[in-house]
């Protein structure tokens, strides 16, 4: 009797367990008016900020204007307007649409955590758009976990007026985690009718060769020349958050809201020079001819089908200087391009350079040359000699195979020519 109770005890215990791990969240803490007065002088630099009504509630919105004769870094916020209709088509998807700057909303949020989930909330969300008189980034801000609904909703209204969505990693990160506030908040997203051009992987494409990291804040100082001052690190933000929630006081949300809206004009201003490398032929007026760069579009050129253009990028960022490793994979993927093109010869001599020279295609580029030497000039000697030299670098039954092939076409007699 003794041990059926403590066996029932054990299994109390792991049911208590299971429950504990797989109950609801808590729900959020109770809303606490906050004083609207001290994020207004918070925000003073701010062209408007206030509190807003919905039918959910209430929660805050601030606005603050670029105006277009101001510049950020390199770009010049008047260049935003004039951008054509269809720059966007070269890194978006075929049937995305070709409509004016003004309707597209470049959006960017800040969260209570990095990780998502559904227990990730949203807490502000920065929405910028192309004006006549400059860029314009209005920003929705929830002063406490119950004002979620309202800034939802006041957020899905806004989006209305747009046809285009510009993210940065938005598409992994930003709107899976908004769609899914939205469906806990029993709400229809927005995003269906929006096209969605995540930036990230063009600019991937285009930097990932050159730069150690393609993040946002690094591009805007590498490419943009901007040097931010005080800003808060992405990682802390929930953290302030979280203190702002439990306090009341609004002081350290500044560098937030900064944060959140420099990162939506960075974007904006990436987004005038990205596209431009993809669109057809326009990588020929691209500014920037940093010799990875040129090896990024050539790869997305490849990719495309467009190879004599790849080809041409290919040696243009070769001769420009690349670094050792990178300049051997471009050898390597020039030499294939050049074969499909037919133009063996410089094939052939790209192959000799880089089984010359110690690098991670020198034994490939032997074996290459071997298969020139054994099937297109018919000469198994100096077929073999390549491959002795791949079998000293890299041996493996591959070459000990073609070895043994080539050994016996040597052996082999030739026949006598008749007079």
């Amino acid at each position: 009797m003794a041990d059926i109770q403590g066996q029932l005890a054990i299994l109390r215990a792991k049911i208590a367990s299971v429950e504990r791990r797989t109950s609801l969240p808590q729900a959020p803490p109770p809303h606490r008016p906050r004083a609207n007065h001290a994020l207004q002088e918070m925000l003073g630099s701010w062209n408007h900020a206030e509190e807003v009504e919905t039918a959910f509630g209430k929660h805050f919105e601030c606005e603050r204007l670029w105006p277009s004769h101001k510049r950020h870094g390199s770009v010049e916020i008047s260049d935003l307007f004039n951008l054509p209709q269809d720059h966007l088509a070269g890194l978006a998807d075929e049937g995305f649409p070709v409509c004016d700057v003004g309707r597209w909303a470049f959006l960017d949020t800040e969260t209570t955590g990095l990780a998502g989930g559904s227990g990730t909330y949203a807490f502000l969300v920065g929405v910028g758009r192309i004006t006549e008189d400059g860029f314009r980034v209005k920003q929705f801000f929830m002063r406490d976990f119950s004002e979620e609904a309202s800034l939802l909703d006041a957020l899905a209204q806004h989006l209305a007026d747009f046809d285009v969505l510009v993210t940065y990693n938005g598409r992994a990160y930003d709107q899976p985690l908004l769609e899914t506030r939205y469906r806990m908040s029993r709400a229809r997203p927005p995003f269906a009718s929006l096209a969605h051009l995540d930036l990230l992987f063009g600019a991937r494409r285009l930097w990932k060769l050159r730069f150690e990291s393609c993040r946002l804040v690094e591009l805007e100082n590498q490419i943009l020349g901007v040097e931010r001052v005080g800003d808060v690190p992405g990682a802390l933000i929930p953290y302030v958050y979280f203190e702002y929630v439990r306090t009341g006081r609004s002081l350290r949300l500044g560098p937030v809201f900064e944060h959140n809206a420099l990162d939506i004009v960075t974007l904006a201003c990436l987004t005038a020079i990205v596209p431009r490398a993809f669109q057809k032929q326009g990588w020929e007026q691209f500014p920037v001819r940093h010799p990875a760069e040129l090896v990024g579009l050539g790869r997305w050129l490849r990719q495309a089908g467009q190879i004599d253009q790849a080809t041409l990028l290919f040696r243009k960022a070769i001769e420009g200087g690349l670094a050792d490793e990178l300049t051997w994979r471009t050898m390597w993927d020039l030499a294939a391009l050049e074969r499909k093109l037919e133009k063996h010869d410089a094939a052939l001599a790209i192959y000799s350079e880089l089984a010359g020279a110690g690098n991670p295609f020198q034994t490939a580029a032997c074996e290459e040359l071997a298969k020139h030497y054994e099937h297109k000039e018919r000469n198994p000697s100096i077929a073999m000699e390549f491959v002795l030299a791949a079998m000293e670098i890299d041996p493996h039954p591959g070459l000990e195979r073609r070895r043994t092939r080539l050994e016996a076409k040597i052996r082999k007699p030739k026949p006598r020519r008749l007079l």
